[in-house]
């Protein structure tokens, strides 16, 4: 079985995918090994001279001035965890949850948290024998990072809580022994070390930007296709264009477009085809002319919430942080979630507006006054059928609701621990939020791509010429799961279908097999 190595600064989003999908095994760096350890060291020497060190003798929050026992240190530790876990709602699906073990893991990898070694094995066993804790979804204010999701992950390790076993959802302590890994007593600090980061928020939304970059290239792809479908003007792409507003986006938007679409019969160079009111084709719309724009911003909103999580994901989260080397520990708010909760909304921002345009493109091939010739929603005897006229509802009504979803969370704050945290960041909503519009995106990009080639099949007049190299790996690999529509049938079946070429990434992947790897 594959395996990484973590050390605290070279994780990447690759990583993170590989082994909470994947099944890759973790293992510590032993350069990690020994800075655990010497931090460890410095907390026992804390311990023993009995300073006064948040979180190590001293309560949480508001209670930050109550001094504690060294006799109860452990009792501490515990009571942190089991008051914290008060999350609600469904749980976590599995690859988010393993990815907050493993960004919990790196982060306590760095040796800056006073965690012992032995404790942080435990947390890697859990990952690697498949124990995932139940995570209730929503409970976390970003600050003081995600408290509660990050107890009820810790939860199993210290045996209570429940998890899932081989698919088995049971008490934690059943799951640790099914698993064959012995629970573990936390001592001074590791409770806060355990359940005190950002690791909720970004191990959702770290895991939902990874598709959001193959969602923004079906994108393109689809739109492509209804290029294709309502024979479009293909120099609205041309380079020379685009350099002159050099977004990267924009950029590599209009290089993906002329990619998909090279070697093309029906998408036209402008003022040489008539429309079909007999004048000269001279522009798009919007929606077909300036994909490289709106696709391009939403790409660029995309690397900006990349470089962020690229960031928070090989990062120090917890508080106090410990300085062996400097002789301290310091309270700081590392934990706080703002540069996420950015990063998120602007990435559930960017999703909503592809598809917003995605819609405003199945309109144009629904309609018969913006189609240029098509049948009225792609169907004969329109009147006894209804054809393609619902599924352009369908995609309005996950359009409006991401127009909700897209109200940032960020600029949210409600105070919390009888003031002492009085500012949050509400960045796990905002990282909850974008998977949601993730997924209604996704749904519009594939009614969008049935309904395209539908439109290419109906499109008679241009029987003969070829699509695409690109156009042409996409058309083919959704008509191997979906056939034309000759008369009304049930089409969820089919947007189901396409929906998991989505998730699998298939289409894409066809695509760039036939042109090469997209921007």
């Amino acid at each position: 079985m594959k395996e990484i190595s973590i050390d605290g600064i070279s994780l990447t989003l690759e990583d993170v995918v590989n082994v909470s999908r994947n099944g890759y095994r973790v293992s510590l760096s032993e350069n990690a090994k020994t800075k655990v350890s010497h931090s460890r060291d410095y907390v026992e020497k804390l311990l023993q001279n009995e300073g006064v060190v948040y979180g190590i003798t001293t309560g949480f929050g508001s209670l930050q001035d109550t001094v504690i026992n060294k006799k109860d240190v452990q009792e501490l530790q515990k009571n942190l965890i089991v008051s914290h876990a008060c999350s609600v709602g469904n749980h976590l699906p599995k690859d988010v949850v393993r990815a907050m073990i493993l960004l919990r893991a790196n982060s306590l990898a760095t040796g800056y948290s006073g965690i012992r070694l032995e404790t942080l094995q435990r947390l890697l066993d859990m990952l690697n024998n498949g124990v995932v804790p139940a995570v209730p979804q929503k409970g976390s204010l970003g600050a003081s990072g995600d408290l509660s999701p990050l107890s009820h992950m810790v939860l199993p390790l210290i045996g209570l809580g429940e998890a899932y076993y081989d698919g088995q959802l049971m008490s934690g302590e059943e799951a640790m022994a099914s698993a064959g890994i012995s629970p573990i007593t936390l001592e001074a600090k590791e409770g806060l070390a355990l359940n005190n980061g950002t690791q909720a928020m970004t191990a959702i939304g770290a895991l939902n930007l990874y598709d959001s970059i193959n969602l923004i290239k079906l994108a393109d792809i689809s739109a492509s296709l209804t290029m294709e479908a309502l024979r479009g003007v293909k120099n609205a792409f041309d380079p020379a264009l685009h350099k002159l507003r050099p977004h990267p986006g924009q950029i590599n938007t209009a290089a993906n477009l002329l990619q998909i679409l090279q070697g093309s019969e029906r998408v036209v160079e402008q003022n040489t085809r008539n429309n079909v009111k007999g004048r000269p084709h001279v522009q798009d719309a919007y929606s077909l002319r300036c994909v490289p724009q709106i696709h391009g911003a939403s790409r660029d909103a995309i690397s900006y919430a990349l470089d962020k999580v690229n960031i928070e994901i090989n990062s120090v989260t917890d508080n106090p942080i410990i300085f062996p080397d400097m002789d301290t520990a310091i309270s700081g708010g590392n934990f706080h979630g703002q540069p996420m909760a950015f990063a998120f909304d602007f990435l559930g921002i960017a999703l909503s507006e592809i598809a917003n345009v995605s819609e405003r493109r199945i309109e144009r091939l629904v309609n018969p006054d913006l189609s240029d010739g098509l049948s009225a929603f792609l169907t004969k005897d329109a009147g006894l059928r209804s054809g393609f006229m619902i599924p352009q509802y369908t995609a309005a009504s996950l359009v409006s609701e991401n127009k909700i979803l897209a109200h940032p969370a960020s600029v949210d704050s409600i105070p919390s621990c009888a003031n002492q945290e009085d500012h949050v960041s509400m960045g796990t909503t905002a990282a909850r939020k974008s998977r949601e519009i993730y997924y209604n995106t996704s749904q519009v990009l594939a009614i969008e791509l049935f309904t395209a080639v539908q439109a290419v099949d109906l499109r008679k007049d241009d029987n003969g010429k070829t699509l695409g190299k690109g156009t042409k790996a996409a058309y083919d690999c959704i008509r191997n799961v979906v056939p034309i529509v000759e008369e009304d049938r049930e089409l969820y079946r089919d947007f189901e279908k396409i929906a998991d070429l989505i998730d699998k990434n298939k289409i894409v992947e066809t695509v760039q097999r036939a042109v090469g790897v997209l921007k």
